[in-house]
Formats: C-alpha cells, sequence, structure tokens
C-alpha cells in the first residue's frame, strides 16, 4: 500500500456484488460468464465480481473529470471469485476465491506510453526485491473478444512500443488476450526454474467506450480515456505460494512471518525474557517466545525445523549483562548483542523498497 500511495495511487474498495445489467454492459455476461457466480437479492440479479475494473469506472464516472487530472490511478486490494473447474483447482496457485493488488489507470492517450512504463519499472522494482527472476509475453486478440480492430491494433503497439523503450526482450503470444485487450505478462522463475504467471499490463479502449467515460479536453471538449489494468503480484495467494516453493519456506528476514523466537534455559530468566519479548514488539519485530520447561537443544532444533531465521537464547549469563545471544537457522551461533543492537542488525538486512 505505501509503494502505491508513493507512485500516486488512490486506494479505494469495491463491492463484492455487482447488478447483472452491469456485467452485461461490460461483456463479462457475453465472454466470461462461465468463469462467473451468479445471485439474487430481493428478486434482483448480481454477479459475484471475477474482476475490479467496473466499480473503478464507476468511481470515475461519479464526477466530472478534467484532462488535468489525468491519470487517476485506482487500486485495490480487491477480493475476486472464478469458478475455475475442479480439475484446473491447484493448492494456492490456483484457486476460486483470491485476492490481487489490483489497479486501473484512467489516462490521456498521450499518457499511455508512460503509464505502461512506469507499471513494467514498478514490477521490475518487486521483483528485485523478491529475487524473481522473470521473461515478457506479449498477449494478442483472442477469438472472442470486444472492441474493433484498430483499437485492438493500438493496444498492442502501445505495449510493444513501451517494452522496446525499456529494451526489453519479449515474447508474442498469439491469441490468449483478455477479451477487452491485449496484455503484457509477466513469468515468474523460481527456485527451480519453474514459471509462474503473476504480473500482468493490459490496455484497454474497449470498456470506457462501454461505459461512456469521459474527461473534458483542453479544448473544452469531450474525450475518451484509456484504460490500464494491472496486477503485480498478481493473486496474493499465488504469489505467496510461488514464495513459498522458491525459497523452501527459509524466508529472508525481512519476510519471515516470525523473524525471531525467544529461548529461556531455565524458568530463572523468565522476568528477563518477557522483558526482551516487550521491547522487540515495540520495534516492530515479528517474534514469538518458547519458554518451556524443555531442553535447550531440543527447542533450537523445533525453531531449526520451522525454519525461524533467528533463535534468541537467553541465559544466566544474558540476563546478568542484559544481551540476548542470536543462533541462526543453520545452527551458526553469533555473539552477544544488546537487544537494541540485534532489532539494528535485523534491520540491516532488509530491502530498500518497501521498508524505507
Amino acid at each position: 500500500k505505501k509503494e502505491h500511495l508513493r507512485r500516486g495511487y488512490q486506494i479505494v474498495i469495491g463491492p463484492i456484488l455487482l447488478r447483472l445489467d452491469l456485467w452485461r454492459q461490460s461483456g463479462h455476461l457475453e465472454n466470461y460468464r462461465d468463469k462467473m457466480y451468479f445471485t439474487k437479492v430481493e428478486d434482483d440479479e448480481y454477479g459475484i465480481k471475477p474482476m475490479n475494473c467496473l466499480s473503478h469506472m464507476l468511481i470515475f464516472k461519479s464526477q466530472i473529470r478534467s484532462y488535468r487530472d489525468l491519470p487517476i490511478r485506482y487500486f485495490e486490494l480487491g477480493t475476486v471469485h472464478r469458478h475455475e473447474k475442479s480439475g484446473e483447482l491447484h493448492g494456492l496457485m490456483r484457486v476460486r476465491g483470491f485476492t490481487q493488488d489490483d489497479a486501473h489507470i484512467l489516462c490521456r492517450p498521450d499518457q499511455l506510453n508512460d503509464e505502461i512504463c512506469a507499471i513494467v519499472d514498478f514490477v521490475d522494482d518487486v521483483m528485485k526485491v523478491f529475487g524473481f527472476e522473470y521473461e515478457l509475453e506479449v498477449i494478442t486478440r483472442p477469438e472472442k473478444a470486444i472492441g474493433g480492430d484498430e483499437d485492438w491494433e493500438r493496444a498492442t503497439q502501445a505495449l510493444i512500443d513501451a517494452l522496446r523503450m525499456k529494451n526489453l526482450p519479449y515474447e508474442i503470444n498469439e491469441g490468449e488476450g483478455a477479451f477487452y485487450g491485449p496484455k503484457i505478462d509477466v513469468k515468474l522463475k523460481d527456485a527451480l526454474g519453474r514459471k509462474w504467471q503473476c504480473a500482468t499490463i493490459q490496455v484497454d479502449f474497449a470498456m470506457p467506450e462501454r461505459f461512456d467515460l469521459g474527461y473534458v479536453g483542453n479544448d473544452g471538449e469531450r474525450h475518451r480515456p484509456v484504460m490500464l489494468h494491472r496486477v503485480i503480484l498478481g493473486a496474493m495467494e499465488r504469489f505467496i505460494g510461488v514464495l513459498i516453493e522458491h525459497y523452501a519456506g527459509a524466508f529472508p528476514v525481512w519476510l519471515a512471518p516470525v523473524q525471531a523466537i525467544l529461548l529461556t534455559v531455565t524458568d530463572r530468566q523468565l522476568p528477563y525474557a518477557e522483558k526482551v519479548y516487550d521491547q522487540l514488539i515495540q520495534k516492530g519485530i515479528r517474534v514469538e517466545k518458547d519458554f518451556r520447561n524443555e531442553k535447550l537443544g531440543f527447542k533450537i532444533r523445533e525453531a531449526q525445523l520451522q525454519k525461524i531465521p533467528y533463535m534468541l537464547v537467553i541465559g544466566d549469563r544474558e540476563e546478568k549483562d542484559q544481551t540476548i545471544s542470536p543462533r541462526k537457522r543453520s545452527g551458526e551461533a553469533t555473539k552477544a548483542l544488546g537487544v537494541e543492537d540485534f532489532i539494528a542488525h535485523i534491520r540491516s538486512e532488509y530491502p530498500t523498497l518497501f521498508l524505507n
């Protein structure tokens, strides 16, 4: 969320249910019905959203827009539902209900190239943070599509021009685009070299036309904006699944759900250990405590199996010196540190993006 705000996005939230006539207007009812769920409320028919774009267009349309307002970038951590076939479901990688880091950008045609390039840069920044290599594909018009040939050609060329401007290699994948526009798909390569589609960038001339979106130009006339659909991580569930596979569960310390665990040698250290725990929590360190009456070696082995980056041992000496003795999950023991020094050490392992 912080990165999106820094890049000029507005955070919005759209409803899960939208009236059936809106899905008919968008073309989803005709071209995407098999992937959707439907329900009735007081005899009115509704579609459960498989995408977030309709709500974002309605927000755009809620007031008169000027050319000076554009581009407008709407961002939503939006939960969507898609009726995937049972045989297509695959753990976290392919599910029926998932949350996307979804955004829609409404811009003038002359802003289109800059906006695509900015999204490509955003994707690159994020993939570097997580340690992923990736490949790019330009996906062209499918058999079932809305919009005219000229718009599809303009949209496809805009994607290709942006990649050429960034000097990025890409493949062409014919006929697999969304029904409303061509797209760039980003295929992540995990530690085993397997490819996963996560990020995507789509150019759409058709939806703004169907929903009669407009802005007042500097000539005082009404003009049609272009819409970009994009995700960076994509489905959060899939991205988490890919991350788990990529790191084999041994996450870097900034990403680990539990960054450290406190291990006491005996009950004598409990008051000091509780004090250390409170200090770490107050500084935002994700820490757990294992104060059970078990042997230290047993507790260390359990923490290593959970792949927790740091085990913080507290015995009589640590209590006396007001320190902790960190052990890495690899088994390597480091010198005793003060609590503030340990916090500084963890912070030094954070990447700059997101965490500054």
